[in-house]
């Protein structure tokens, strides 16, 4: 009998390997010492999540969303012009000929209460106060900016608050249980009640109106990083628990890009609360420039110029609305890269 009929087949050889416990993909990732970065290149190569959307899809999310915010503002313009039609004052224009009588009157409708869009337009080009060079539209212009800066400042900082909770959320039940209720909590004290607080405490200026636009930042990214960070594929896990990754690697390179949508769609959200909080902020701040500002002086002048008032209202509404257009071209920026940085 030869050796090999004797001892039988080297070890190794002959033999079925199990496709149950220890082997990921019918290999055995210990036996074939695969490098951690081939771990990384079948991560990157993996289909997308069904929640996640193509790049160009999210392309076309952008414009869908412009082209309806655009559709929204022109309805809800003839809806205020339809509502003075129906129950303002009397519309005169003489110099073209029209002279229209409404058949209801309301109170909310009046030229006071409601001014004309056009008389709104037409003040943006009047000089902000008598005696003045300075016209309106670019005065509100620079508060805007100076408003979006003040945002922005409590927008960054609230997410990056919001995704180290939520990191340590995920990786720590104990914190979780204990903290997350208080974090939900927070939300529940209303805003302008907590803008007074928070400017005795910290002081009037800058730092009192970052606070306040950080406050309505931090929390919807929390809770929509916590769910991102929880929806990573199983197998993807599995696998970089086969190949022994650290937590940090898991969380770089499973966690992380797959909480991505989740994140994205939080900071639209707090984008527009960001613009809010800084406004709030800025009245019981004392900050001298900003829209916040300026709609308590025009509430100040509203009898001799209610048109002033409305303006700044709209220039706050664009400016919550440019931003969150912003936030969402970035998004469909930054997917774009990741799905084609992907191989194949």
């Amino acid at each position: 009998m030869s050796d090999v009929a004797r001892t039988g087949p080297p070890p190794g050889e002959g033999e079925t390997p199990p496709t149950g416990e220890g082997r990921v993909g019918g290999r055995d990732p210990i036996a074939s010492a695969e490098p951690l970065a081939e771990a990384d290149l079948t991560l990157a190569t993996a289909p997308e999540p069904s929640g996640e959307r193509p790049a160009s899809g999210r392309w076309r999310g952008l414009v869908r969303a412009v082209v309806a915010l655009t559709l929204f503002l022109v309805l809800a313009a003839l809806v205020w012009e339809g509502f003075k039609f129906l129950a303002g004052d009397p519309w005169r224009y003489p110099e073209i000929g029209f002279v229209h009588h409404p058949p209801f009157r309301i109170l909310q409708a009046t030229d006071r209460q409601l001014p004309h869009l056009w008389d709104i337009a037409s003040a943006l080009a009047q000089p902000v106060q008598r005696n003045q060079q300075e016209t309106l539209g670019g005065f509100l212009v620079g508060a805007a900016l100076y408003t979006w800066q003040e945002a922005l400042i409590g927008f960054a900082v609230g997410a990056v608050i919001g995704l180290v909770l939520a990191s340590l959320f995920v990786h720590s039940r104990l914190l979780e249980r204990a903290f997350v209720p208080y974090v939900i909590a927070s939300q529940t004290i209303p805003i302008v009640a907590l803008a007074p607080i928070i400017v005795v405490g910290f002081g009037r200026g800058l730092i009192a109106v970052v606070i306040i636009a950080t406050y309505l930042t931090f929390f919807p990214v929390t809770i929509a990083a916590m769910r991102g960070l929880s929806s990573s594929d199983p197998r993807a896990l599995e696998l970089m628990r086969s190949y022994a990754a650290s937590k940090w690697q898991v969380y770089r390179k499973v966690r992380l890009p797959a909480s991505v949508p989740y994140v994205f769609t939080a900071l639209k959200v707090a984008a527009t609360g960001s613009i809010v909080g800084a406004i709030i902020g800025e009245g019981p701040g004392g900050v001298p420039a900003g829209l916040g500002r300026a709609i308590d002086n025009f509430n100040q002048q509203y009898i001799s110029g209610p048109e002033k008032l409305w303006a700044t209202i709209l220039v706050s509404a664009l400016l919550g609305i440019a931003f969150y257009l912003i936030v969402q071209a970035a998004e469909a920026l930054i997917l774009r890269r990741r799905r084609t940085a992907r191989p194949g």
